[in-house]
């Protein structure tokens, strides 16, 4: 897996310009960076961006005054993204994280949980991002939503007879095989995103909606009306974001906080988390 991810990255698509290319990716963009700031507590503190691609959200964010590492499989994003302003970047798996114990205040997995198929493989990068989160962290887990291909040919009226079983399987079974564009992959539930979460530790799991139900719109209406169509389909997104479900349309989104043990009275490291599972890359 690692060496077709590599591949795919450096070979097929330019992953720098994945959220800027397409009315739908530039939508992503936008919510991501608004559910984010919603939730992150102020700067100073430090994110581990596992996944983090070429530095897209971890330039942003290091502008708004946090300290941010990226973790990444492919040498031409860590290269890319290490010479971000305020960013660090090291080549690195998700499931087995470099950082120390609770050296981090958030961490970002925009990819580890789809492009990990095997669901232990899965299981340890959550396992790794929490053991490395400080006591009262955040975790961040996008994940993609089982109905992204049936919501994409569907709306483009390009589900065919001949595509049906392939979306039917992905609906069934998560397991995506590329008949609409990108490599094999893992497609998620909104259960099965809360019960991997919760099965690490996490706990208090919400899901949230991301892009909302109109963003299949916005790639058909196409990039000459995005201006014109997005501040519809941010309302939209917004409205339906605790009302949709993940298994709907939604990234991933996990956060760790501490409590209080109800008999000692002592904090302790539990987690809560807040997902949102997305549809589309």
């Amino acid at each position: 897996m690692a060496i077709e991810l590599v591949e795919h990255y450096t070979k097929a698509t330019s992953e720098g310009t994945r959220l800027t290319r397409s009315p739908h990716g530039m939508l992503e963009y936008r919510r991501t960076q608004e559910l984010l700031r919603r939730t992150l507590t102020r700067p100073p503190a430090r994110i581990l961006d596992v996944g983090g691609g070429t530095g897209i959200h971890a330039q942003w964010l290091a502008a708004d005054g946090y300290d941010v590492h990226l973790v990444d499989p492919v040498p031409a994003h860590v290269e890319t993204a290490a010479a971000l302003p305020g960013v660090t970047a090291e080549l690195g798996d998700a499931r087995e994280l470099r950082a120390s114990d609770q050296s981090a205040d958030v961490v970002l997995l925009f990819g580890p949980l789809y492009h990990l198929t095997e669901a232990a493989d899965r299981s340890q990068a959550l396992a790794e991002a929490r053991r490395v989160l400080r006591p009262g962290g955040l975790v961040v887990a996008a994940a993609i939503s089982r109905y992204l291909s049936l919501l994409e040919t569907g709306t483009a009226g390009r589900l065919t007879t001949e595509m049906a079983p392939a979306v039917r399987h992905v609906i069934a079974t998560g397991d995506y095989d590329g008949h609409v564009g990108f490599m094999p992959t893992h497609f998620h539930t909104a259960d099965e995103l809360r019960a991997e979460l919760e099965t690490t530790g996490l706990q208090d799991v919400r899901v949230y909606g991301v892009e909302g139900p109109a963003w299949p719109a916005l790639d058909v209406a196409g990039e000459g009306e995005f201006d014109q169509l997005v501040d519809a389909a941010l309302q939209c997104a917004r409205i339906a974001e605790l009302i949709l479900r993940a298994d709907q349309n939604v990234p991933a989104k996990a956060v760790t906080r501490p409590s209080v043990d109800s008999e000692s009275g002592q904090r302790r490291h539990s987690s809560s988390s807040r997902n949102l599972s997305r549809d589309r890359w």
